[in-house]
């Protein structure tokens, strides 16, 4: 892994962070969360409202200019991370508006170190359905590519990813790519039976229900076999489905 160099406000701007962090921190909240999320990771026990206060402000104060200096950042508030809100910050770091230019392709190794590094489905999942959601929407054809390489890799949440990258695009969304990434994670594929890939089909689908519940239905019809019922479970929810009952 290579070293990073932050410049002087991307330092300024982690060391601020963690401080005013630490001041805002409950312990017992702090445990609560730990003991929710599973984390072996700490948390500071900040509250949520608070939590964005403080990343927005700093965000502000402390301008990164340029690429580089915004991967430093981002990168290296994720990598030194001493808990779990610092990885948040890092993720709504790499997402504030202001850096919008900086978020071509160039961007995606940034993201896939967070998705395979944090492991876990809050940092996956913020950064698949914000980060990766606007790639797929800025170079179609680049990320459809890449989503049909993540969702047969070996990497659990590479393939989760890859299939829920498009929540919320409605009629803009890649259908043959979604088709081709819940199909790479059916059951009798090698991560067919994870919790979280099973989850994942029927968000991705469900979420697609709110627009076009009939290509949902087909494609429950069609792989009706194959879907897990947790994620037949999800897909339907939002719809009814003739001749499949209402789940």
């Amino acid at each position: 892994m290579e070293e990073l160099r932050p410049p002087a406000a991307g330092r300024k701007l982690i060391l601020e962070l963690r401080r005013e962090l630490a001041a805002a921190g409950d312990p017992e909240r702090a445990r609560g969360q730990q003991a929710y999320m599973k984390s072996a990771m700490p948390f500071w026990g900040v509250k949520t409202p608070e939590l964005r206060k403080i990343r927005r402000a700093l965000f502000r104060t402390y301008p990164l200019e340029g690429f580089e200096e915004w991967r430093a950042t981002v990168l290296t508030l994720w990598r030194t991370a001493g808990r779990r809100e610092e990885r948040h910050a890092a993720i709504d770091l790499s997402g504030f508006p202001a850096y919008k230019p900086l978020r071509t392709m160039k961007a995606l190794p940034v993201f896939e170190e967070m998705i395979v590094s944090g492991a876990w489905w809050d940092f996956v999942d913020a950064v698949a359905s914000h980060r990766l959601r606007e790639l797929v929407e800025r170079y179609p054809k680049t990320m459809a590519r890449r989503m049909r390489i993540w969702s047969r890799c070996g990497d659990l949440w590479k393939r989760r990813s890859s299939m829920i990258c498009q929540l919320g695009r409605k009629g803009d969304t890649d259908m043959e790519l979604l088709r081709a990434t819940i199909g790479q994670n059916l059951l009798g594929s090698r991560f067919g039976n994870e919790f979280f890939i099973r989850k994942a089909i029927g968000w991705a689908l469900r979420d697609l229900a709110w627009h076009d519940p009939e290509e949902v239905r087909q494609f429950v019809r069609e792989h009706e076999e194959y879907l897990s019922p947790l994620s037949r479970r999800e897909a339907l929810k939002n719809v009814g489905a003739p001749g499949l009952g209402r789940a």
